[in-house]
């Protein structure tokens, strides 16, 4: 069996999917046309600043992800997307289609640009029980991603996941990495853009997924759109269970992972996660 995996935030660089632009033009320019500015431009020729603004970014990725996906032509058994790659596994499931994808994609980059409270921190090298026992003491700080048994990604309060920080370097952690974000995306301090967001997804219609999509709050399959939708606002102020996504996944009978859409994240996370699998990406 085979699972299809979408890149989240990160994963963008200047000149990502060139060849894959080029070929299916006609999908950049209503991108563009909808947007109110030329994306493939943005995307090819950057400045990389601008690029990396996370309103610009999530639709540059779901972009070239989408039109990754086209390329392959193929349809898997299951789909999943970290973070915002979600959006591209829904499309590529056609619950939404192409051009509310690009709608939907928008509006939340725009409202996490906007989150202000909190910031974000990476820590590698501890596992998730240790995490959590740390932050039992820091009620302002939880685990906002899961990615891989010794990678995490914690959100909350400033000062608050500084001292966690500090906390985790005494017991060992290797990395402690303070993210360059606007906010504390999947923590409780984007409720108001989690609310903003399912005020904009009641404008949208939902259909069943032709392939079932394992969402990341609950790391199991879904076809249901209200489902789906619930799962997706919830994302906002949910964790991102990936660990948990990619061992469903291969517990179901996955043994072929496909990162689809520009970089690597996925495919090393598959290798840190799971053994004896087939992983590979498409490149963009």
């Amino acid at each position: 069996m085979k699972a299809f995996l979408f890149p989240g935030q990160g994963s963008q660089f200047v000149g990502m999917g060139r060849e894959l632009m080029e070929k299916r033009h006609e999908l950049v320019e209503k991108t563009s046309e909808i947007l109110g500015f030329d994306i493939k431009r943005l995307i090819l020729e950057g400045p990389e600043e601008e690029l990396k603004k996370t309103e610009n970014t999530q639709v540059a990725i779901y972009l070239v992800s989408y039109l990754a996906f086209l390329e392959t032509g193929e349809t898997p058994d299951y789909v999943a997307g970290h973070s915002l790659g979600e959006y591209t596994a829904l499309t590529a499931a056609e619950v939404v289609d192409f051009e509310d994808g690009i709608r939907i994609v928008r509006k939340r980059g725009e409202l996490m640009a906007q989150a202000r409270e909190g910031s974000m921190l990476a820590v590698i090298g501890l596992d998730k029980k240790t995490i959590e026992e740390v932050l039992e003491a820091f009620k302002d700080v939880v685990i906002a991603n899961e990615n891989s048994p010794v990678q995490y990604v914690l959100s909350g309060e400033k000062e608050a996941v500084e001292k966690v920080g500090e906390e985790l370097k005494k017991r060992g952690a290797k990395k402690v990495v303070p993210l360059k974000v606007s906010g504390a995306f999947h923590s409780p301090l984007m409720e108001e853009a989690k609310n903003e967001l399912a005020k904009f997804l009641k404008t949208v219609e939902f259909k069943p997924a032709r392939i079932p999509i394992v969402q990341n709050v609950t790391a199991k399959p879904v076809t249901n759109p209200t489902e789906i939708k619930k799962n997706l606002i919830h994302q906002m102020t949910g964790r991102v269970k990936w660990v948990d996504t990619l061992n469903f996944l291969f517990n179901t009978g996955v043994r072929e992972f496909v990162e689809v859409g520009p970089g690597k994240v996925l495919t090393g996370l598959v290798r840190k996660t799971l053994k004896d699998v087939n992983v590979k990406n498409t490149g963009c």
